[in-house]
């Protein structure tokens, strides 16, 4: 009970980015490559999401401000405004493959695309209606512990136990075949763990909570826990995914994204298939309620006066609650169009978030060295070289996909 009451923030950051994309992300990877050399990799991603988050909840906890509002105050309204608008188109495209996660999920037991579309909105309606910050979080964190189901996926798949610890100390096979398509992936996997969207979302929420510096070390764990329940989903899906690559199922036929589960089923049995459709649904649910959210704080943080809490009404925070339900009423409505190329819009998606990454990284950094901001509470040697480290790596992970994407593109043209 103590420890369902101190968690919150980083739990829903760690798994609320365990999302539709991300879960059609590692699936793609253990379909297309298996659990060689991704599955390690996966689980650096996570590490790496871990130094970052914490660095976020750090700055809520001492500054009592969110990310958006910390910027605007400290870099002035141009980059506050520029940080804020990133936040929104990439939490919109974003928020289009969160419901595209439930309707792939929901397409497997015969649900219609209305449907799935209208439940997704609605179900971000409903959390907010509960006029505190605790009960959002509460319902949020009663729907986001639904992710573990890819573990039983994963048991269902039958690996072999020591495959997946082999990989996990020898890093092998490296991964063949296209360049262009395993930098697409590793892009992926990267934006599937540390995005921008997540940095607005913990800090802002663990304001809304209410840490404190003396907090700081629950924030700790808090974050721990989220990232080691999302890494373990994550790799679960990977491994269940393996099997189609250990069955030489040809990936190419799955781009729809609805083929996954129909694919597992004789591989895995039917009741597998439907628990990997159930978590697509999970996955894309609970990051409907926790990108929305993330997208409310920053416009709420930006608009000077305006009421950014979840424990504020309608009445007096009313741009707050409608930036929340209205990016889950336009991303509903985009996927609603015929014609939507699912799994290919849920990688870039992942890809955006890769790209666009790397300046909220060195805008947070910056912040979490700022003695004026921080006092004694900055970040130490050691934090400041990992962060360096993996904004460099994620840079390099962007820029290299779009070179090879560029000269491919180029190469074709000429052919």
């Amino acid at each position: 009970m103590l420890l369902w009451l101190l968690t919150g923030p980083g739990v829903l950051a760690m798994l609320g980015e365990n999302d539709g994309p991300s879960m059609l992300s590692y699936a793609a990877t253990g379909a297309t490559y298996g659990i060689g050399f991704f599955l390690p990799f996966i689980a650096l991603t996570f590490f790496a999401a871990y130094v970052v988050q914490e660095m976020a909840m750090r700055l809520g906890a001492v500054t009592h401000r969110g990310y958006g509002e910390l910027i605007f105050q400290r870099f002035g309204p141009f980059w506050g405004w520029l940080s804020a608008g990133d936040l929104v188109v990439t939490n919109l495209v974003t928020l289009i493959t969160e419901i595209i996660a439930i309707r792939v999920g929901m397409a497997y037991f015969g649900i219609p695309p209305i449907l799935s579309v209208a439940f997704a909105v609605l179900l971000v309606a409903v959390s907010t209606c509960g006029g505190r910050y605790w009960r959002w979080e509460r319902f949020t964190m009663g729907l986001v512990l639904f992710n573990l189901v890819f573990v039983v996926v994963a048991v269902m798949a039958h690996p072999s136990v020591g495959s997946i610890a082999g990989a996990m100390v020898t890093w092998t096979p490296f991964p063949h075949g296209s360049l262009q398509t395993f930098l697409l992936i590793l892009a992926s996997n990267i934006g599937a763990t540390v995005t921008p969207w997540m940095l607005f979302f913990q800090q802002s929420a663990s304001v809304d909570k209410g840490l404190t510096p003396r907090d700081i070390g629950q924030g700790r764990l808090d974050t721990f826990i989220g990232t080691i329940l999302a890494a373990i989903a994550g790799c679960a899906a990977v491994i269940a995914a393996s099997v189609l690559f250990t069955h030489h199922i040809d990936t190419s036929a799955l781009l729809s994204g609805t083929g996954y589960a129909e694919a597992l089923r004789p591989l895995i049995g039917p009741p597998g298939a439907a628990l990997f459709a159930l978590g697509l649904i999970e996955a894309g649910a609970v990051a409907m309620l926790t990108i929305s959210a993330s997208t409310a704080y920053a416009v709420g943080e930006v608009v000077g006066g305006a009421g950014h809490s979840f424990n504020r009404s309608i009445q007096s925070a009313p741009l707050f609650y409608a930036a929340n339900l209205g990016m889950a009423l336009a991303a509903g409505a985009i996927v609603l169009i015929p014609g939507v190329p699912l799994l290919a819009i849920a990688l870039n998606a992942n890809l955006l978030a890769t790209v666009l990454m790397p300046p909220a990284l060195i805008f947070l950094l910056m912040m979490a060295n700022d003695r004026d901001l921080m006092g004694a509470r900055v970040n130490a040697r050691t934090t400041n070289f990992v962060a360096v480290l993996i904004t460099i790596l994620v840079t390099l992970a962007g820029v290299g996909y779009a070179i090879v994407a560029f000269v491919n593109s180029l190469t074709g043209w000429g052919g």
